[in-house]
């Protein structure tokens, strides 16, 4: 008798809770915009479809817990996304840091989260400047002259720390080599890869995803500079969101739990944490004084 006492009263317990868990959603969808859709932006860093399924299933977290629908559109382009964003046609977000200095300035994208590392800190990243073995480019002062894959002018490791790499060497990247934007990282890993340009850049991201195609093994490309560490691509909402819901939004994105995701899924985005974590405008900073001093104009971008 006790225990069937016990059985109901647990039951009726698991009810309510479930019942309270329903209304607590129901009234979080209640300020959901877009008539229950959340809009998530993602730069073009690799192809499309290793991108999609990866995001929405981080789409899907982030939509578990705000109560709303999250639907992922990976950008055709860097500026794109800023466009969409500025447009009012984008709630949240990821930027890689150059383009998110230009989203803040343009289009109200403030910085709240990142990928943590595997000390559950904002993650890093690097740049550098590559060639090919037989390539007969032994620094990056021999750059000069010859084909160079930069990704896309909106890319902070695919434009901007190549062309500070380039002007330490004493090397004007508008001039002294012959330029070639490949649109992605994927579409400049590629072109070197196939020997389609003599040097070009490679971010420790793009170098993970091509080990999982199979693309890449240590040898086959020459290191010739690397940058210092670079804060990983910040998760921006746009500013002007309801108060209420970018409240909710924005907890729910500086405590996303990633373990779900596979950890080749994890490696192909190159996140080496199992959560998102806090992140601040302040963290490019740096991001701003590298473009004032290779002279970028954001705006022409």
């Amino acid at each position: 008798m006790k225990r069937q006492f016990f059985a109901d009263a647990a039951g009726a317990a698991l009810a309510a809770l479930l019942a309270m868990s329903s209304l607590a959603f129901a009234e979080n969808a209640k300020d959901c915009p877009n008539g229950g859709t959340v809009r998530f932006g993602v730069e073009p860093y690799d192809t499309a479809p290793k991108l999609v399924p990866i995001y929405e299933h981080i789409g899907k977290l982030v939509g578990e817990k705000i109560g709303c629908d999250v639907k992922v559109y990976v950008a055709t382009n860097y500026n794109a996304e800023i466009e969409a964003m500025r447009n009012g046609k984008l709630e949240i977000g990821e930027f890689g840091p150059l383009g998110y200095v230009l989203a803040h300035q343009i289009a109200k994208a403030e910085a709240v989260a990142t990928f943590a590392g595997a000390d559950n800190k904002p993650d890093t990243y690097w740049a550098s400047l590559v060639t090919w073995p037989g390539s007969g480019i032994k620094t990056v002062a021999d750059i000069k002259g010859r084909s160079f894959a930069f990704s896309d002018p909106a890319s902070t490791s695919g434009h901007l720390f190549p062309a500070y790499g380039l002007r330490k060497a004493g090397l004007d990247p508008a001039k002294d080599v012959r330029a070639l934007y490949a649109g992605s990282h994927t579409a400049s890993f590629e072109a070197l890869y196939n020997h389609k340009v003599d040097a070009g850049e490679l971010n420790s991201a793009q170098m993970e995803s091509a080990k999982q195609r199979g693309h890449y093994k240590d040898g086959d490309l020459v290191f010739l500079w690397k940058s210092d560490p670079i804060p990983i691509d910040p998760i921006a909402v746009r500013g002007d969101l309801p108060e209420g819901f970018k409240k909710r939004l924005v907890e729910a994105l500086q405590n996303l739990d990633l373990s779900q995701l596979d950890e080749k899924d994890r490696k192909i985005i190159g996140v080496h944490g199992l959560r998102m974590v806090p992140q601040t405008d302040d963290a490019f900073n740096g991001i701003r004084d590298l473009v004032k001093t290779l002279n970028i104009d954001l705006a022409a971008m």
